[in-house]
C-alpha cells in the first residue's frame, strides 16, 4: 500500500461524506448504493484477477525472477479490491456461499504441492493432508482413488476443494495461488516470507519436481478464480440474484455484515486468536506476509459500506445515500459517534500497515514477547470492538429486526482457546 493511498484513506476516514440530521434517504436508495458499491468492488476484483491471470501466463511461458515478481505484484494488487468486498459477507447468503471458493483459509498446503519436512507426514483430521496433487497423477487417499492426471478447474473445484468435508483442504482461490507463488513461509515469527524459486516453473531446469504440473495447477486455479468472480459480479449487476436477495432482506443485511466482520471474524478469528496463541499460522496471507494489508482493506471496506462511498481502482468514486445518512436522521449524535469509531478503526489499521511497511511483518507482530507489536494489533481489536458496540446501538435505533453478529471464542470465551 503506497503512502499516498494510505494518507488519502485516512483523510477520508476522518470526514463523513453526507450525514445530515433530518434528511433521511429512502431505504431503497440506501440499498441501491450498497449494491452499486458491491458491483464495483467485485468488478474491480475481477479486473485485477484478469491482470493476475495474464501475469501468471507470462510466468508459466517464461519462468524467471522477473516474471515471478510480476505475478506476485499482480496478486498483491488483486487483494486490494477483493478484501474491501468482505463487508458483504454474513448479511448476504449468496456472498457467504461464494466466499469459501475464493478466500478460504487456513489451508493444508501439503494437499497441493511439496512441503518442508517440518510440515509432517500425516494428520488424524485430514487424510488429504499430504496428498501432493502436483506430484501425483493418481491419488490413493484413505482408500479413495482420485484421478489427477489433468489438473483441471473441475478437479480443483469439485473433487479437491474441501475434500472429505475438511475445511483445511483449500484447493482453490487466492490463498492456493499465493502458496504456489510464494511457497511456504518457514521463518516462524522471524523476518521473511515464502521464497519459492521461479525455477519451480522452469521445465528445462526444474526445481521442486513436476514443474509442468505445477504450472498446470497455477494456470487452472487462476482461471477458476476469474470464473468465480465473473459469477459474483453478475450477481450484483442490475437484475442480479444478489440484488434480489438484498431487496428481501433490507437494511438489516447491511448491519449484519458490518457487525459480524467487525467483531467475530476480524477482531476475533483473524487477529485476537493469533495474539493469544502467538502462532504465525494464524495470519490470513501467511505465505506472502501481506496480512496487514488484507486486514486494513477489510476495515476500509466496512467504512465504504457505512458511508456509502467506494473509491475504485481507477480512482473514480461510487457513492450515494448510506446507512450513515439513515442513522443521522434518527440520532445525529450516534451517527457521529459511529463515524468516529470507524475512523478510529481505520487509523488503528493504518498504524498496523505502517509498522509492517517499516520492516516488522504481521507474523512478527503476533510473536510471543513482542510487546509493542502485540499492542499495535490489540489496538485494532479494541477499536473494532468499540465500533461493534456502536453498530449494535445503531441497529436498535433504526428499529431493525433482531440481528445476531458473529462471535468468536477468542473474544467471548478465551478460556476455550489453547495458549
Amino acid at each position: 500500500m503506497n503512502k499516498l493511498t494510505l494518507a488519502a484513506a485516512i483523510a477520508a476516514s476522518l470526514f463523513s461524506t453526507s450525514a445530515i440530521a433530518g434528511t433521511a434517504p429512502d431505504a431503497k436508495a440506501v440499498l441501491n448504493t450498497y449494491a452499486n458499491i458491491a458491483y464495483a468492488g467485485y468488478e474491480d476484483s475481477l479486473n485485477t484477477a484478469k491482470a493476475l491471470e495474464a501475469a501468471i501466463g507470462a510466468l508459466v511461458a517464461k519462468p524467471s525472477d522477473v516474471t515471478l515478481a510480476a505475478a506476485k505484484t499482480a496478486w498483491l494488487a488483486a487483494r486490494v479490491p477483493y478484501q474491501q468486498t468482505e463487508a458483504y459477507r454474513f448479511g448476504n447468503a449468496i456472498v457467504d456461499d461464494f466466499e469459501g471458493k475464493v478466500n478460504a483459509w487456513p489451508l493444508d498446503e501439503g494437499l497441493i504441492d511439496y512441503v518442508d519436512a517440518s510440515y509432517g507426514t500425516e494428520s488424524d483430521e485430514n487424510p488429504f493432508f499430504n496428498a501432493n496433487v502436483i506430484a501425483n497423477a493418481k491419488l490413493n487417499v484413505a482408500g479413495k482413488m482420485v484421478d489427477a492426471s489433468n489438473i483441471t478447474k473441475t478437479l480443483l473445484a469439485e473433487t479437491l476443494q474441501e475434500a472429505d468435508e475438511v475445511e483445511a483442504n483449500v484447493a482453490t482461490g487466492y490463498h492456493a495461488i499465493e502458496f504456489l507463488l510464494w511457497g511456504q513461509d518457514l521463518n516462524g515469527t522471524d523476518a521473511g516470507a515464502g521464497n519459492r524459486p521461479a525455477s519451480d516453473y522452469d521445465t528445462a531446469n526444474c526445481t521442486g519436481g513436476n514443474c509442468d504440473r505445477r504450472a498446470q495447477y497455477l494456470t487452472s486455479v487462476t482461471a477458476l478464480l476469474v470464473d468465480d468472480l465473473v459469477e459474483i459480479t453478475a450477481a450484483w449487476a442490475e437484475g442480479g440474484a444478489a440484488r434480489a436477495e438484498l431487496a428481501d432482506n433490507g437494511v438489516a443485511a447491511i448491519f449484519t455484515g458490518l457487525g459480524s466482520l467487525s467483531y467475530g471474524e476480524l477482531a476475533g478469528e483473524r487477529i485476537k486468536l493469533g495474539l493469544m496463541v502467538h502462532d504465525p499460522e494464524e495470519e490470513h496471507d501467511c505465505f506472502s506476509d501481506n496480512t496487514h494489508n488484507s486486514h486494513y482493506y477489510d476495515i476500509l471496506g466496512m467504512q465504504n459500506v457505512y458511508t456509502g462511498s467506494y473509491t475504485r481502482v481507477d480512482g473514480s468514486v461510487v457513492e450515494g445515500p448510506s446507512v450513515e445518512d439513515l442513522l443521522a436522521a434518527k440520532n445525529a449524535d450516534l451517527a457521529k459517534s459511529l463515524t468516529a469509531n470507524i475512523a478510529a478503526s481505520v487509523k488503528a489499521g493504518a498504524d498496523m500497515v505502517a509498522r509492517a511497511e517499516g520492516g516488522e511483518a504481521y507474523d512478527q507482530m503476533i510473536g510471543e514477547g513482542n510487546t509493542e507489536g502485540n499492542q499495535v494489533l490489540q489496538n485494532v481489536v479494541d477499536a473494532l470492538i468499540v465500533q461493534t458496540k456502536s453498530l449494535e446501538k445503531a441497529v436498535a435505533t433504526l428499529g431493525l429486526k433482531a440481528i445476531e453478529f458473529e462471535g468468536s471464542d477468542s473474544l467471548d470465551a478465551p478460556e476455550k482457546v489453547a495458549g
